[in-house]
């Protein structure tokens, strides 16, 4: 049997740390699981170590976490963020599409900033002259993005990326949509594809999207993936699977793999020692294909990934991700020991793409 105790991810990287000493030190928790913010998992990692508690990081993003520090206890079960930004540069130039200007409204913090800096790097390295007109750093939940979407108007680029989530991407889509700002760019959300039940209709057809992975829409056809879908859907009445899900799937499964064989290899309930030795370089199956340990000395994970745009479906009564286009984990993600930044700006020097 397992026991849950749940915490809310809210208040920030000092709070976060206090929360998380008081479920090691005070609850005496196995493991501890989740993080949605970039900022809290740049925080929470070092704390682990002192604490020698076994910590999975399920969703957050930066590509720091790994490449600036090395950790026994800490694991990342999904991808970092260069791979869905360079993902979406693969997009568009795969798809033909034209790009001469581009501009970005990312939200001030570390995964803002990496976001930004892979997305238009990976520009840079496949279309060699692009010219970066507008660069927008809001203050994370700010809300308001009048002068934002203003300037970005004023500025006409071909291509806006953003790597804004949750109330920050549903309230800078309803502002842009009212000043025709997708009327005269191509948009891009790196991470947007969870915002898609609650938008609805409000987002506009032909935006290319991202699920942080190969997530809802964008899974592959398999047995584990269509059964997940199929019965996410069923028990919580929903009309489609979104990221926060898959990837949490994705980190369940890792611990159950990890446990089973462990407990195999030793006989017996492994220690977390054990378990830990397992869980380094190990891949697994999940809800959104194969998924492996391959970077940060065998604790941050890659996978293949895919990406698409928006088209409403009238029979479905919702937002779909249609004109996919699929790409090998090799092919998106740097290889060990080089940092995503640098293998962007050297041309994705040893990717592996069909």
């Amino acid at each position: 049997k397992i026991e849950y105790f749940f915490v809310d991810e809210a208040g920030g990287a000092t709070k976060q740390v206090t929360e998380y000493r008081n479920l090691v030190e005070r609850q005496g928790v196995d493991i501890v699981m989740g993080y949605i913010s970039s900022g809290d998992c740049l925080a929470i990692p070092p704390v682990a170590e002192e604490l020698k508690k076994l910590t999975i990081l399920s969703d957050c993003g930066t590509p720091r976490v790994f490449e600036e520090n090395n950790y026994k206890y800490v694991f990342r079960t999904g991808p970092h963020a260069a791979m869905d930004n360079v993902s979406a540069a693969r997009y568009i130039f795969k798809r033909g599409i034209k790009v001469e200007t581009v501009a970005g409204i990312n939200q001030n913090y570390a995964w803002g900033q990496d976001s930004w800096a892979d997305f238009s790097m990976s520009l840079k390295s496949l279309y060699k002259d692009i010219n970066i007109v507008s660069e927008q750093f809001p203050k994370i939940f700010a809300g308001q993005y009048g002068a934002e979407v203003s300037a970005l108007s004023i500025a006409k680029p071909d291509v806006i990326h953003s790597s804004f989530w949750g109330s920050d991407l549903e309230a800078f889509v309803l502002q842009a949509q009212a000043r025709r700002l997708f009327k005269n760019s191509t948009i891009i959300f790196s991470a947007g594809d969870h915002v898609l039940p609650s938008l609805g209709k409000n987002m506009p057809d032909g935006v290319i999207i991202g699920a942080r992975g190969p997530h809802g829409d964008l899974a592959p056809d398999s047995p584990l993936g269509n059964w997940f879908k199929t019965n996410m859907a069923k028990r919580y009445d929903i009309k489609q699977t979104t990221q926060p899900m898959h990837k949490a799937a994705m980190a369940v499964l890792f611990v159950k793999k990890a446990y089973d064989l462990a407990f195999e290899k030793t006989g017996k309930f492994p220690s977390q020692e054990q378990v830990i030795e397992v869980m380094e370089g190990l891949e697994w199956d999940s809800p959104s294909g194969l998924v492996s340990m391959a970077l940060g000395n065998g604790h941050q994970a890659i996978q293949d990934t895919a990406i698409g745009i928006t088209k409403w479906d009238q029979d479905e009564n919702r937002v779909k991700i249609v004109d996919i286009e699929r790409f090998n984990a090799k092919c998106v993600n740097p290889p060990e020991g080089i940092k995503a930044i640098d293998w962007i700006a050297g041309g994705f020097k040893g990717a592996e793409c069909n």
